[in-house]
């Protein structure tokens, strides 16, 4: 891992998101690209389309023409805040600012080419209306890319100990490749983690029992608990008691069909983990 990627929007989310890549780009002597993307959304709003047809077209522009100055000095404050962030860690001269004009998830896929992480917060600037929900934008960017994202949580903790939902699946079979070879985790505290009972106990188990010899194989030692009980409760349960300061998962590898009718794992482990959640396709 050699860059990362921080997708920035100003909020107390995405700053701590600049923390925890300033944490690992020291860690790990990685470089650092900032993106902040204008919402392209705010400009086609039904409010400014009225006042188009009232006001006449010469007023339009001008209105226009002010929300793009607007965009353009909130892009300048919030590289300035986040700037202020490496700075104080020594890092500036890592970090390349970009900002953009459209949504997001479609500039993910232009970006990602030059990133080996990419970190977002869980949440926007509008998380003080929504406290018990992701961001809108941020399950589009984990579905849409297949670069590794880490949806960082309200404050920043220096990570000492991590844990993997392990389910035998290629994605989760990426996560221990990932920590077995990036210096910044493998020297913490590893936790890997199964959860099933009755007849699928046995297959979880030796299910278990490959993956941590796998990491064992490339220096890494942790504990295997088998948990027990419904999927999101047990890990989100076993976090919070173990003190563990970053989940690794596998990202939406059910069907859309099956999400549908039983809901998504991963939306639901972000949504209930108090911490950040580093999530693989």
């Amino acid at each position: 891992m050699n860059r990362i990627l921080i997708c920035t929007d100003g909020s107390a989310y995405s700053m701590e998101a600049c923390r925890y890549g300033a944490w690992l780009a020291k860690n790990g002597n990685l470089t650092i690209n900032l993106l902040y993307v204008s919402d392209l959304r705010q400009f086609e709003v039904p409010a400014v389309l009225d006042f188009s047809g009232s006001l006449g077209i010469q007023p339009y522009d001008g209105m226009i023409a002010q929300m793009h100055e607007i965009e353009r000095l909130k892009s300048e404050f919030i590289r300035d805040q986040a700037m202020q962030v490496f700075e104080a860690e020594g890092l500036t001269e890592r970090v390349s600012y970009h900002h953009e004009t459209g949504l997001l998830v479609d500039w993910i896929s232009k970006y990602e080419e030059q990133a080996d992480l990419i970190l977002l917060g869980k949440r926007g600037e509008h998380a003080q209306f929504a406290k018990e929900h992701i961001g809108s934008m941020l399950e589009r960017v984990v579905r849409a890319t297949d670069t590794p994202c880490l949806v960082t949580s309200r404050s920043f903790t220096p990570i000492q100990r991590l844990a993997i939902a392990f389910d035998g699946g290629e994605s989760t079979c990426r996560a221990l490749a990932f920590v077995a070879k990036q210096a910044p985790f493998k020297s913490l505290e590893i936790h890997l983690l199964s959860v099933a009972e009755g007849p699928l106990e046995k297959e979880a188990v030796q299910c278990l029992s490959d993956a941590k010899a796998s990491l064992e194989a490339a220096g890494v030692h942790p504990v295997s608990p088998l948990l027990s009980g419904e999927v999101e409760l047990a890990i989100a349960d076993y976090v919070k008691d173990a003190k563990v300061d970053l989940l690794l998962v596998g990202a939406y590898g059910h069907s859309r069909i099956r999400e549908l009718l039983i809901g998504s794992t991963t939306t639901e482990l972000l949504r209930s983990c108090h911490v950040p959640v580093l999530c693989f396709r």
